[in-house]
């Protein structure tokens, strides 16, 4: 069990301002009351916020609170004193409700544009942009060619800390993936872990056009500490953040004392809500079977469009 002592609680924020202003602003997702709703897991493709968006319909309902769900802007949600369930449509696999903005979430471009080492050497054109982050080992490029559909559009390799820059790759003409470099290498020289850490860091708080941070985290293994206070340095700073938790076609034996990876996923979850006022948006995935692919790119959307618009 990871003990939290030491961090501090913070704000969960979720959206950034244009790049007019370099003010973060807050995205409160009015979760005080515990009120049960109903959410409908049915998404269809012959809709007009998934379309050309492959996923699977289902009839599933299950009872949360909206404390525990990610409401995206201007989306209607039961008051206080609402006695009534709501039907909505919720991303598989995630606490993400699906809304008017999930539009254009295809990806049909992708290419590779340059790698930086310095946060003012990154593409200046002003689009907007997913930085994707994690431990080392996590899966984080298998993770953007599963996106992408390309197997080698971000290079894989047995041996982690391969990423040693911040990576620009244009989608669609119009918006950035980022591949950064993976955290918790312990064979990396020291010097190399503190420049990694530090133009990181740099980038995190200084581009204005960052919609969202992506934290990648193993969902195979239990909750690890390096993890938990990476999301919680981002939520100090106010950095938007999305938990993408990979490998979740793994399964460990129980007679190992291992979890499924439902069960890890649950177990941060609940490490972590001590130390947020409201609760990160997230989403399971993996790249072997493409599970969570399009829940992540109607996700991006979501963000994208809204960003855009605001």
């Amino acid at each position: 069990m990871v003990v939290l002592l030491q961090l501090p609680r913070f704000h969960a924020s979720v959206f950034l301002t244009k790049p007019a202003s370099l003010c973060k602003t807050h995205f409160n997702l009015l979760l005080k009351p515990k009120l049960p709703i109903t959410i409908k897991s049915t998404l269809s493709t012959a809709s007009g916020p998934t379309e050309n968006i492959d996923i699977p319909e289902e009839d599933t309902h299950v009872q949360l609170s909206l404390e525990k769900l990610f409401v995206p802007p201007e989306t209607d949600v039961p008051s206080a004193g609402a006695t009534s369930s709501l039907t909505a449509r919720i991303l598989k696999g995630s606490n993400i409700v699906l809304a008017k903005y999930a539009r254009d979430a295809q990806i049909a471009q992708a290419e590779f544009v340059k790698s930086s080492v310095k946060t003012e050497d990154c593409p200046s054109d002003g689009l907007p942009e997913f930085a994707l982050v994690g431990r080392s080992n996590v899966g984080k490029s298998s993770l953007l060619n599963s996106l992408v559909r390309r197997k080698r559009l971000a290079l894989t390799s047995k041996k982690p800390g391969k990423t040693q820059c911040i990576n620009h790759f244009r989608i669609n003409d119009s918006w950035y993936l980022v591949d950064l470099p993976g955290y918790g290498y312990a064979a990396a020289p020291q010097e190399l872990r503190i420049d990694w850490e530090k133009f990181t860091k740099d980038y995190f708080l200084n581009r204005p056009t960052l919609v969202s941070v992506f934290l990648l985290i193993d969902a195979s293994i239990p909750a690890r500490k390096i993890d938990l206070e990476y999301a919680s340095w981002l939520g100090v700073n106010q950095i938007p953040m999305t938990l993408i938790f990979t490998k979740c076609d793994k399964r460990k034996k129980r007679k190992n004392g291992g979890k499924r990876p439902e069960e890890n996923v649950n177990d941060f979850q609940e490490l972590i809500q001590g130390f947020f006022q409201t609760t990160p948006p997230w989403i399971m995935t993996s790249s072997v079977t493409n599970q969570g692919r399009d829940e992540i790119l109607l996700h991006m959307a979501q963000l994208r469009n809204y960003w855009l618009k605001h």
